[in-house]
């Protein structure tokens, strides 16, 4: 049964304490994941800690349980599975995620809750600072501006930090996010999801501290952001298909134009088309140019349905918060 806030002056007393769920998602994290929950315990007294494992072969999932944690298991290689599993199979009303590298620092987690309650907001994104120049590494740092930069400029996103994995989430977020990645790729989506709901989003800076000794990051700078950038592009043709397929068209005009050019110049000089092949290409290109048009604006009507569908899910859920903002209780065991 839910325990009452401990309100202050001027607020309603019939608010309840929100119930807290810490995910943890983790592949071949023995090294680190048993003190991420016990510091998570410490921090939030009342959250239920799950740690997901994702076919670790180091014994991750003892040492979870172990340290007292929920253990559950997702078969389906990627954070991104194992994030849909999560958020499939977890009732509560905020989420705080995490990875289970012991970089992040669990004491931060109540400030992230509090900032959810007092928003109320949807997403509250920890974003890192580096306390160790080890910490973070610089084709991650390049890599990290990079892909925030592309997003912020696509999607008009807000927040610095998007690739972070920690994170506070509300419940109506949660359960209508459509969690279609299955890797790394799963942060930059809870991101453009919150853009394209338009809900209520902020971030609170957090320390990152380099891994323990013996822990082995799982993240291939070139690779997983190579496979991030191409995420990136998908989700600009589902989201936005009438500007991702204009610019198709106008790719394929141009490309029309300085192939038909010359072929028309020479025709009208001479009355002649010698360059059969050409003149039929630069045509087949326009064509192809005004499918993509018409692609495009027939997509964007179903786009916006499924933005709708989503929203509606969205709604479907009750804000677990109240508007006038509760306490949230501490480390400490108190509110304040």
């Amino acid at each position: 049964m839910r325990q009452a806030y401990q309100l202050e002056p001027g607020h309603s007393q019939d608010l309840e304490t929100p119930s807290i769920a810490v995910l943890i998602p983790c592949y071949n994290e023995a090294a680190t994941v048993a003190d991420v929950v016990m510091e998570f315990q410490t921090a939030l007294p009342d959250a239920a800690i799950y740690v997901y494992d994702n076919n670790s072969k180091d014994g991750t999932a003892d040492e979870a349980r172990r340290a007292g944690a929920i253990v559950r298991s997702e078969t389906a290689r990627g954070k991104g599975n194992v994030v849909r599993r999560m958020f499939s199979d977890i009732e509560a009303d905020i989420y705080v995620m995490v990875d289970g590298d012991g970089t992040y620092e669990a004491a931060k987690a109540p400030a992230l809750v509090e900032a959810m309650v007092r928003g109320p907001l949807d997403l509250v994104n920890g974003a890192r600072v580096p306390v160790h120049q080890a910490a973070y590494r610089p084709g991650h740092v390049f890599g990290n501006k990079l892909l925030n930069g592309l997003v912020a400029w696509l999607f008009a996103a807000p927040g610095r930090d998007m690739l972070s994995g920690y994170k506070a989430l509300s419940r109506r977020f949660v359960k209508s996010f459509p969690a279609e990645s299955r890797g790394f790729e799963t942060e930059t989506e809870l991101l453009i999801h919150a853009v394209e709901l338009r809900v209520p989003y902020s971030e609170v800076s957090i320390a990152y501290s380099e891994r323990p000794s013996g822990s082995v990051s799982k993240l291939n700078t070139i690779r997983d952001g190579l496979r991030i950038l191409r995420f990136i592009v998908y989700l600009v043709k589902k989201e936005h298909p009438l500007q991702f397929f204009s610019l198709v068209a106008a790719a394929c005009a141009a490309l029309s134009i300085a192939l038909g050019a010359p072929v028309v110049f020479e025709y009208l000089q001479t009355g002649l088309v010698p360059r059969l092949p050409t003149a039929v290409l630069a045509v087949g290109v326009m064509l192809t140019g005004l499918f993509c048009f018409f692609a495009g604006l027939i997509l964007d009507v179903i786009s916006e349905s499924e933005r709708s569908a989503k929203r509606r899910a969205y709604l479907s859920h009750p804000a677990p918060v109240a508007l006038s903002a509760p306490t949230v209780r501490l480390r400490s065991g108190k509110f304040r």
